[in-house]
């Protein structure tokens, strides 16, 4: 899953950069692009490039990607708000929810289809979605959802069935979070039996005053690379990605997770190009 949203992150790159088809002859365009503009931007989520993969598309392009760690939604809307033209991202990753928010302020580029022949090989099932119909500025790169992550040398799943379990005195400043606004409030009104799309003040604040009640037990917020604190022995539960689950047991970690019986919340990651972007000769005849 990683290696494919890899490629379709290549494939996304490369469209920022010319308008050919075939292989060879976009091998060449991007050559002779690279030329006068030879790097590209990318800002996306921790882990989402394999490694190897930027090294192997510059040795067949000339282009040269750099990569900035993106730690939530909301940093990075702020950048791109605040610095303006002066931002410098080409490729973002925003979440699906923050999608259709930037392309309502203006923010994204449309994006030309005829220059994303990577769209092909995307599920349709995860295409036009109601948060960008049509797939008018983004395309879907990554999706999954966040459970609770346990230290199973210490703890058993079978303690784990409730979101509301996190809420529990005896796990007092033992309890990562996702550094992510919209992933606490989440399980916040899935705890108090509500829809988390929910966009009723009452309830909301409902869920603010849960938020308030779990906080003697949280003891850290991470989104970039938040399997790193499990890996380390830092925490021993919290909220986290299925994702970050993965790559931590591939690091032998004692972690597993369960998704509660309240159900997750699903997400997808998107690839999009910034209004201000400097680097997007594939929206261009």
């Amino acid at each position: 899953m990683k290696k494919f949203a890899g490629l379709i992150t290549a494939s996304f790159v490369a469209a920022t950069l010319t308008a050919c088809n075939d292989k060879d002859a976009k091998q060449e365009t991007a050559k002779a692009t690279a030329a006068a503009n030879d790097t590209v931007y990318l800002y996306t989520w921790t882990e989402y490039v394999p490694d190897g993969l930027l090294d192997e598309f510059t040795k067949e392009t000339g282009i040269k990607v750099i990569v900035s760690s993106l730690e939530s939604n909301e940093t990075m809307y702020a950048k791109l708000k605040t610095q303006g033209e002066s931002g410098g991202y080409d490729v973002i990753a925003p979440s699906n929810y923050f999608v259709s928010k930037m392309a309502r302020e203006g923010m994204l580029k449309e994006l030309d289809h005829s220059k994303l022949p990577v769209l092909k090989e995307l599920d349709p099932d995860w295409l036009n979605k109601p948060y960008d119909k049509g797939n008018k500025y983004s395309l879907p790169q990554l999706l999954g959802a966040p459970g609770i992550a346990f230290n199973t040398n210490t703890y058993k799943g079978e303690q784990f069935t409730s979101w509301a379990d996190l809420w529990k005195p005896e796990f007092a400043n033992k309890v990562q979070l996702l550094d992510d606004a919209r992933e606490v409030f989440n399980i916040a009104l899935l705890k108090i039996g509500q829809d988390p799309n929910t966009q009723d003040p009452a309830i909301i604040k409902q869920a603010y005053e849960e938020l308030l009640k779990l906080r003697p037990n949280v003891l850290s917020f991470n989104s970039d690379n938040p399997a790193n604190s499990f890996i380390s022995g830092e925490v021993e539960v919290g909220q986290l990605w299925n994702g970050s689950v993965r790559i931590a047991k591939k690091e032998k970690a004692p972690l597993n997770m369960v998704f509660p019986k309240e159900g997750p919340v699903l997400w997808v990651d998107t690839l999009a190009i910034p209004a201000t972007a400097k680097n997007s000769e594939a929206h261009t005849s």
